[in-house]
């Protein structure tokens, strides 16, 4: 398909692929009860898809394994970002954090709330650079650690703090997050991360710019696609766009979860 088609899958996949969790989730939202899990158990299908996809992209070094690794990473990504919005993996604390708690005890308790989520990042990392060791399609590990390392940045941006969070798409099991997300000025962190994701960009851009054969412009294509996205998804939390109505139009209407004592750690 070329570089610019290569460009628009990674776009249109970045754009359906959190359109479809949000629905999942939402539809979840106004079922409630056993609707959560279920919505995981059937969506396994798609992490099973991502795993076959990693494990054949391996060895094959065409198209066609160019293509399958990279969803195969997206797909696995996908399930684990599903299992987390539906709250049935997170983390072992479900209160919101108390008013005033800062510093460390403030990290350990946002720790608490993310940790079975964070090790299951991990142990998908884990397998990916077991499946992809010593292969000479690397197209998987390079998907999964963009999203990887971008997704620990973006978090821990949320924590320290920035001007703009859309707690609109917060799902009802994790509305504890709220208060351990801070919105306010950005800090020191925010620079270093859109820095290095910036890099991150640029290099891969250039390997796009100087590759040799039509299968690796296409991959690098991906790649830059890729980490343009998470770049861009850095500025939406500080630059006053609505990127909310890029999702929100496809959406079921919800009723808008409150509590007696809605307020967010820092804000």
């Amino acid at each position: 398909m070329g570089v610019w088609g290569a460009s628009l899958i990674a776009l249109f996949t970045w754009w359906s692929a959190t359109g479809a969790i949000l629905y999942v989730i939402r539809r979840a939202d106004r079922t409630g009860g056993n609707a959560y899990n279920v919505a995981v158990f059937m969506s396994v299908p798609v992490l099973a898809l991502g795993v076959a996809g990693v494990v054949v992209s391996a060895p094959d070094t065409g198209l066609t394994g160019l293509y399958a690794g990279f969803f195969g990473a997206l797909g696995i990504w996908a399930w684990i970002e599903l299992s987390f919005l539906s709250g049935v993996i997170t983390g072992p604390e479900r209160a919101r954090c108390p008013k005033g708690v800062v510093g460390a005890p403030r990290f350990w308790r946002a720790w608490d709330a993310l940790a079975h989520h964070e090790i299951l990042l991990l142990a998908g990392m884990a397998f990916v650079v077991l499946a992809t060791s010593q292969a000479e399609n690397q197209i998987a590990l390079w998907t999964y650690a963009i999203l990887f390392f971008a997704r620990i940045s973006a978090k821990l941006n949320l924590f320290f703090g920035v001007p703009r969070i859309n707690f609109e798409f917060l799902p009802v099991p994790l509305q504890h997050l709220r208060s351990h997300l801070r919105q306010g000025p950005i800090t020191a962190f925010f620079p270093l991360s859109v820095t290095v994701l910036s890099f991150a960009v640029a290099c891969f851009a250039q390997l796009l710019m100087t590759a040799d054969t039509v299968i690796a412009a296409t991959g690098f294509a991906l790649l830059t696609s890729l980490s343009a996205l998470a770049l861009l998804e850095h500025w939406f939390m500080v630059i006053p766009l609505p990127d909310a109505k890029l999702w929100r139009w496809m959406l079921p209407e919800h009723k808008r979860f409150t509590t007696a004592k809605e307020e967010t750690n820092g804000l």
